[in-house]
């Protein structure tokens, strides 16, 4: 049994918890606090854990007893384990009332194929789960889920090295920071040349995070401990003053939540230039400053929605001291329909920090892969094959001798380049740019796509009267 067969058998029980009214999410949940007793047992890493609430002690139980002993072991893993079995146990609660359901889940989980499972990886099954679970709708996991196959080109581009230090400031499950753990052992040609202390530093400091949600920040450190990885992962909100430490980073690549704070409350942070609602514009403040100035390497790649290119007032002033502090070089526009809130309009930024303050960007190249492009969703995923030719124009733009084979000569094509001098040109210092047009082209946007472009560029009512009137104006044009 393979480790897709083994996500699909653990999803399927799930069913088993429906009358206990057990969302997905929570289900997900629930399966950590027991994969991680049984993967303990299964890779021979049980020291940590008392011994009186190890799997073999869990097996034993049955009906009401196995229900109580249950509910003892989360709470007192969680107030007086140590290490990563106390985050992870921290305020665990059981969602199960039935206990004939809890029993039936452990016996199910002990009768899997875990030689088969540890041959794969436990790492790769438990991300596995994690993706099933951003799959499915209904569990409203996918909103913090990025799709594996954009976290792969982003991090294969950045090239994260041995020795570098990689951080996701808004990490939910620790997608990005496994797959940069992973590029490393890809293009290391053997991690064990690497001195203790460097392996150490690769395992224990290298990859680290910070999540605001309790439930999924839980989640990253389970999935960081099957891939052996021991960086700090911090709850709380990296908006907060807590966010204030996270600096000197190599390495940042991330996908920060959207939207704005609850009641137009503006981030708490009070080493932030321009402090605004919206958390992308706050988020991308706090990443190009976490960036190390004394390498002049420090980069980052950051999945950020439409608004940031063009909002206006601190939103240009952003744009701008980015553009002055790093070498904005890179704009990927991607294509809609890649995440789990539908219509929604991202790009990647793919920036490096310079070691000075001023006149780091001289030109941005951006790669178009929305325009006149199929519809992507479930039925249709985004592949590897998508992103072809424009990881072929990054790499060429960024050796010496550059290829306009994607510009000057193929004005129509998905690649332009535009010099800094361009953009300070244009209105607000817009960077929301496109030139491609076809007949698939036309502006088809949704209401919630209008009512979502509306609240973006209205903080009143005249405001959005106004921006009503001139969204009405470009449709009829």
């Amino acid at each position: 049994m393979n480790n897709s067969e083994i996500v699909s058998k653990l999803w399927n029980l799930c069913n088993v918890l429906r009358d206990d009214g057990i969302t997905y999410h929570q289900y997900v949940t629930e399966l950590t606090y027991i994969l991680f007793l049984k993967m303990a047992k299964e890779t021979e890493t049980e020291g940590a854990i008392p011994e009186e609430y190890r799997w073999d002690e869990l097996v034993k139980r049955d009906g009401v007893e196995l229900k109580k002993f249950y509910n003892n072991l989360l709470t007192d893993l969680g107030e007086k384990g140590s290490g990563r079995i106390k985050e992870i146990y921290s305020g665990a609660r059981s969602n199960i009332e039935e206990p004939a359901n809890l029993r039936k889940i452990i016996t199910n989980i002990d009768r899997l194929d875990w030689y088969s499972a540890k041959e794969e990886g436990l790492g790769n099954l438990y991300e596995g789960l994690l993706e099933k679970n951003a799959n499915e709708k209904k569990s409203g996991a996918g909103q913090y889920f990025t799709p594996r196959v954009l976290i792969d080109v982003m991090t294969e581009l950045i090239a994260p090295q041995p020795g570098e230090r990689c951080n996701d400031p808004a990490c939910g499950t620790f997608g990005f920071m496994i797959a940069a753990d992973r590029y490393v052992k890809e293009h290391t040609d053997d991690l064990f040349d690497l001195t203790a202390e460097q392996q150490a530093f690769q395992r224990n400091e290298a990859f680290t995070g910070g999540e605001l949600v309790h439930e999924t920040h839980r989640l990253a450190l389970m999935n960081a401990m099957l891939h052996d990885i021991n960086g700090k992962i911090q709850l709380g909100d990296t908006l907060s003053n807590m966010g204030k430490s996270m600096k000197g980073y190599d390495v940042v690549l991330t996908n920060p939540p959207f939207g704005t704070k609850k009641g137009g409350e503006r981030a708490s942070r009070d080493d932030l230039t321009f402090l605004t609602s919206n958390k992308q514009l706050n988020f991308l403040q706090h990443i190009y400053r976490s960036l190390r100035t004394d390498t002049g390497k420090a980069r980052a790649a950051v999945v950020l929605p439409d608004n940031v290119l063009f909002a206006d007032g601190d939103g240009e002033s952003i744009r701008k001291d980015l553009m002055e502090k790093c070498n904005l070089h890179t704009i990927l526009r991607l294509p809609t329909g890649i995440f789990y809130a539908q219509g929604v309009k991202t790009n990647v930024l793919f920036f490096d920090r310079g070691m000075s303050d001023t006149g780091n960007t001289k030109e941005v190249w951006i790669y178009d892969l929305r325009s006149d492009m199929p519809s992507f969703g479930k039925t249709n995923p985004l592949q590897r094959s998508h992103f072809n030719e424009f990881v072929e124009c990054y790499c060429a733009g960024h050796m010496e001798d550059r290829k306009q084979t994607y510009s000057e000569e193929n004005p129509e094509g998905r690649w332009r380049k535009y010099s800094y001098e361009e953009i300070l040109q244009r209105d607000k210092t817009s960077l929301d740019i496109t030139w491609i047009r076809s007949g698939n082209d036309t502006d088809d946007r949704s209401l919630a796509e209008l009512l979502g472009e509306i609240e973006e560029k209205a903080s009143n009512i005249n405001e959005a009267v106004a921006a009503l009137k001139a969204l009405i104006g470009d449709l009829e044009e």
